[in-house]
């Protein structure tokens, strides 16, 4: 396979009333993870030259199944949301930062912080 899935079509909208086809998941070592090109939430808007606009979702999948071998893909990449989730990327990591990279800087000014403190109390 192309190493993707993808949600959308006439008969099952991903997104309200827009009928697109879009990624839905890249699968790790599969040909779109090792290509780099493809992103999750990225519009697909043609196959080898053939429009996707107004298909169902399985003619949109049986089209990709007999893309052949060299396959051309017309996207339009996604917009990154300012607010809100991220996409659901399907190998368990979010989107945004790990919570470790706000906690252990924090943490560690705290300490710093206590430490300049206790050591002034003790001068005075």
């Amino acid at each position: 396979g192309l190493g993707f899935n993808i949600v959308g079509g006439t008969d099952q909208q991903y997104i309200s009333n827009d009928s697109s086809i879009y990624v839905s998941r890249i699968k790790k070592d599969g040909a779109a993870y090792l290509d780099g090109r493809l992103q999750e939430g990225d519009k697909i808007l043609s196959v080898n030259g053939r429009d996707l606009k107004d298909l169902r979702h399985k003619d949109a999948v049986e089209l990709f199944r007999n893309a052949g071998c060299d396959v051309s893909l017309k996207i339009q990449r996604r917009l990154q949301p300012q607010n809100g989730p991220v996409g659901h990327r399907g190998d368990g990591e979010s989107g945004g930062l790990p919570l470790a990279a706000i906690l252990v800087p924090g943490l560690a000014l705290a300490a710093a912080a206590v430490w300049i403190l206790l050591r002034y109390r003790q001068r005075m």
